[in-house]
């Protein structure tokens, strides 16, 4: 899990969030004291200039009262020593001007030579005509300060008390810079107490943050173990507050999810086990098709690894869109066989389809099983091949035999020359079917286990010399027969009459197939470092192909079918030999060329001689 870090907490927006709430008001509230202390500051400031001029007006009104002529300079000595003697610290400069615009006084010692001239100030102009106080604040070019200008009436009044007109204008200026400096000033301390109190909402933002943090970090941490499997840890919890809560919530979260992982990796394996131990391969998809799950047993049926197709659709991986066009009619199909043969291996596999639900019905994927049916498919095929073998093995003589009766019953049994003939043609074809029924019940017998074998110890070269010796008598053709067998004698736990079977339907095959002039070979070989001997039987007959070598010991199975049939076999003969062979422990083969002829092997096991007599 990626750490989260400082500018990115929850920690930093807690703090973030105490400063705003604390700096938005307090700036509020200090925007609106400085405005107001400002207001103030200057209405009190304007008040004190009023009263200061209120009483410099009154003594000039008294002034300007006293009878002159227009020449006397009288006034204009009087005013100077009235302005001389004002004082009030906050004006700056004052002058007093006559009702002809001329200007009688001043306190500025630079300005002196302006006293006697004319102004053509426009306030004062404008209060001698009106004869109403004006004020304005300016900034001072010479100084750069913010100054008040004001101008004020001074009226002249009779002798009854009542004003007839303006008799001049008090013009002051006055500094607002000491107004202005005391609210920076102000300010300053507002902001410096702002400050301190922003630093230390900070510090407790930080502690008040990292109460709610740490239990949220430590919650944090645990879902982190929590999903990497780790239950075994628990949060500390520091409070009955909501946290609190949260952090007993978490806990017992923490407890039932123990229990139900505990729960479902039980289950898991039981499952797992289930799987890995199952004959038949499973797969898993989602509701789309693809594959989420195999076990083993299906790698080894499809020879592909569950890394390799997980996450592929079923369809592709199983190459059955020949017969399904779309996922969703897998449910309707139950099963189907699937051929995954090769080149040099049959591979047949039945695969059965069901669907996975919720409880709410709805799909949620699709589990295939499935199952190695090769043998099952070739048992069957061998089942109707057998049955279509026999059927047509019985039909032959029969149809032969009924043809041949049907003649005889027509007459032809009083003819001594036919008669005779087509008699023996039916007594052949009935022993035919005689042997061929006897054939049947043997392999029968044997693949019901419903026979018992005798074995005792033989000399097995006395037993071989003795066969080849009745063939050799009884032979008719010109075929010659090379022994090569031991001359000791070699000992073996056999079955006598079965394996004397073995060797006539062996012997019998190699006579049939030699042609005249033919040799027969037989060799016995003895291994006794592998505890075993192996027979060989040998002809020069037309030879097997390379391809039909492993069907001649099948049931029923031909190289040449018609002429074997003419020759009496009934395709049984080397099927039952590899049954014997089988049953006593040993092997049978057969090697052979076309055009050089064809040598049946079998192995048996030598006895040793620490064996007893039974077994």
């Amino acid at each position: 899990m990626k750490k989260v870090g400082f500018f990115q907490s929850i920690r930093l927006k807690f703090i973030i969030v105490i400063i705003l709430l604390l700096l938005f008001p307090i700036q509020v509230i200090g925007a609106y004291f400085a405005q107001q202390l400002e207001t103030q500051l200057l209405q009190n400031f304007k008040e004190s200039i009023v009263d200061n001029v209120e009483l410099l007006n009154y003594q000039l009104e008294q002034a300007f009262a006293k009878e002159r002529s227009e020449e006397d300079p009288s006034l204009q000595k009087e005013v100077q020593s009235i302005l001389s003697d004002f004082d009030a610290e906050s004006i700056s400069e004052l002058r007093v001007i006559n009702n002809k615009s001329r200007v009688i006084g001043t306190t500025n010692q630079l300005d002196q030579s302006d006293v006697g001239k004319r102004t053509i100030d426009y306030r004062v102009n404008r209060t001698l005509v009106l004869g109403q106080s004006d004020e304005e604040v300016l900034l001072n070019k010479n100084t750069g300060d913010r100054t008040l200008v004001m101008t004020v009436p001074i009226y002249q009044s009779n002798g009854n008390g009542d004003q007839e007109n303006v008799a001049g204008v008090i013009y002051l200026e006055a500094s607002l810079e000491g107004v202005y400096g005391q609210l920076q000033e102000i300010n300053r301390i507002f902001a410096n107490g702002t400050f301190l109190g922003v630093s230390i909402s900070v510090l407790l933002g930080i502690v008040i943050a990292r109460t709610i943090t740490k239990p949220i970090t430590e919650m944090r941490k645990q879902a982190k173990l929590m999903g990497d499997g780790d239950f075994s840890q628990k949060v500390n919890v520091y409070g009955r507050d909501e946290i609190g809560q949260l952090a007993l919530s978490f806990n017992e979260l923490n407890d039932k999810l123990k229990v139900a992982q505990a729960t479902t990796e039980s289950e898991r394996r039981k499952l797992s086990s289930v799987l890995s131990n199952m004959t038949e391969g499973v797969i898993a998809t989602d509701q789309t098709g693809s594959i989420i799950l195999m076990n083993e047993p299906a790698a080894r049926l499809i020879g592909k690894r569950i890394d390799d197709v997980e996450g592929e659709p079923l369809l592709d991986v199983l190459n059955i869109h020949d017969r399904l066009d779309d996922i969703n009619e897998i449910q309707d199909t139950g099963s189907i066989i699937i051929d995954f043969s090769e080149e040099d291996q049959q591979l047949l596999l039945k695969a059965s389809f069901s669907r996975v639900q919720f409880e709410s019905e709805e799909m949620n994927g699709f589990i295939t099983v499935l199952s190695d049916v090769t043998e099952q498919e070739k048992i069957e095929r061998e089942r109707r091949e057998f049955v279509a073998n026999v059927s047509h093995e019985l039909r032959t003589p029969l149809t032969t035999m009924r043809s041949y009766l049907e003649a005889l019953t027509d007459g032809a049994w009083e003819d001594k020359e036919i008669a005779p003939r087509f008699l023996g043609v039916t007594q052949n074809e009935t022993e035919r079917m005689i042997r061929l029924v006897n054939d049947l019940l043997q392999l029968s017998k044997m693949d019901n286990k419903d026979y018992k074998m005798y074995k005792e110890q033989v000399d097995f070269t006395g037993l071989f010399q003795h066969t080849i010796e009745r063939f050799e008598f009884n032979k008719t053709e010109q075929i010659e027969f090379v022994r090569h067998l031991p001359e000791e004698e070699v000992w073996v736990w056999i079955d006598k009459d079965k394996m004397t079977q073995v060797l006539d339907n062996i012997i019998s095959n190699a006579i049939k197939y030699s042609p005249e002039g033919g040799t027969i070979t037989f060799i016995v070989d003895v291994m006794k470092q592998q505890q075993k001997l192996v027979v060989k039987i040998s002809d020069e007959g037309v030879g097997i192909p390379e391809e039909k070598l492993n069907k001649i010991f099948e049931r029923f199975y031909r190289v040449d079918k018609a002429r074997s049939r003419n020759l009496g076999g009934t395709g049984l003969g080397l099927a039952i030999s590899r049954e014997m062979i089988e049953a006593h422990g040993g092997n049978i083969w057969a090697e052979s060329k076309e055009g050089e002829g064809t040598t049946v092997l079998f192995t048996l096991p030598l006895m040793s001689q620490s064996r007893g007599d039974e077994e």
